[in-house]
């Protein structure tokens, strides 16, 4: 199950929205065949380990198999694997955790059972639910986990004085963890203040893990649609970007990569739990928050925060504002800090939920 968990990791970032999930075949002990899903609308896990097999010559019958996630036992972008697994001759299933999701809910095991075969449930379950959190968490609340994401200087402050061009104090090293956190993500979100200020392009730099990476959407919370039409995300079709509203607003210069989203309000403001409501919906599983202040605090006091990463510069910024943030505001918000470590001049803290 250790060997399934880690060809599991193969597929990060190009099979969302479906989990990672490693499987290998085993007979007499020795690993006969192995096995992961790749990417979205490519073999399961299972599949690919028989299919493993048999480009090789090497016989399934009366082999176990060994999954990280119960296998599926209905048609989707492919057939079930629970019928791949009989139909291979497997004699036993040892699984590491039950599949939440309700087209599955039980369904492969009762499936294999009805037809004669061992099943042992619960194996490395712990360490599998870990690898999956963020389907586990989809599937149980229909949001997406969140991801705080917030840099600040020495004093914790995030700006210099407004109005004068905005500072880069974070270090290379961080900068870099900032872009391998945005590809691990589903969708990354900043308030309108931030695109007005920073003009970002919210997008993941560096090489690409596989073909298959997937693009993390760009949402911005802007209910006045105060957006500036030439900025980045509105101009530059990197990725899908989303606009939250709070009512229609003339779209003519859109373009066909930016989505308005009305979500009404009475006070003007967009209540945040209606937009992970919106993203969960969209099958969306992992939310960065990125920016600024507003936003950050917004989700804290809502308690919506699962965790968060907090990078101290060591630079002091020349600044006037009295705007700060750090460590007492994800305390208050009910995170514990779990992990600290340097990152060039940089300190990180690494916080989450309990």
């Amino acid at each position: 199950m250790r060997r399934a968990i880690e060809l599991a990791e193969n597929g990060r970032f190009s099979v969302r929205p479906n989990p990672l999930v490693g499987c290998v075949l085993v007979r007499d002990g020795e690993i006969i065949a192995e096995g992961w899903h790749d990417h979205l609308g490519g073999l399961h896990a299972e599949q690919m380990a028989i299919a493993d097999a048999e480009s090789r010559g090497v016989e399934t019958q009366g082999s176990i198999a060994y999954v990280t996630l119960e296998p599926c036992n209905h048609f989707g972008r492919t057939p079930p694997c629970s019928e791949a697994l009989m139909w291979a001759g497997v004699k036993k299933v040892v699984i590491g955790t039950l599949d939440p999701n309700p087209t599955v809910r039980g369904g492969g095991v009762e499936a294999l059972s009805k037809e004669g075969m061992e099943v042992e449930v619960g194996i490395l379950e712990k360490e599998c639910n870990n690898q999956m959190s963020a389907f586990m968490h989809w599937c149980e609340h229909r949001r997406p986990q969140v991801l705080l994401k917030a840099a600040t200087d020495s004093n914790g402050r995030i700006d210099g004085d407004p109005g004068k061009p905005a500072v880069r104090f974070s270090t290379k090293e961080s900068l870099k963890l900032v872009h391998e956190i945005r590809r691990d993500s589903m969708a990354i979100i900043v308030g309108v203040n931030t695109v007005i200020r920073d003009n970002p392009k919210l997008t993941v730099r560096g090489e690409k893990k596989s073909m298959s990476d997937i693009t993390p959407k760009r949402v911005v919370i802007d209910p006045n649609n105060r957006i500036p039409p030439d900025c980045h995300l509105m101009i530059i079709p990197d990725a899908e970007t989303y606009l939250i509203n709070t009512k229609k607003y003339d779209s003519i210069n859109d373009y066909d990569h930016v989505n308005r989203i009305i979500l009404p309000s009475e006070n003007g403001e967009v209540d945040v739990k209606k937009i992970l409501d919106y993203l969960g919906d969209l099958e969306v599983q992992t939310l960065l928050v990125e920016g600024g202040l507003d936003t950050w605090k917004r989700f804290l006091e809502q308690k919506l925060v699962d965790s968060a990463h907090l990078c101290v510069s060591q630079i002091e910024l020349d600044a006037k504002n009295e705007d700060y943030f750090n460590k007492s505001h994800l305390e208050e918000a009910g995170l514990v800090l779990k992990e600290e470590i340097k990152m060039g001049d940089d300190v990180i803290t690494k916080w989450e939920r309990n």
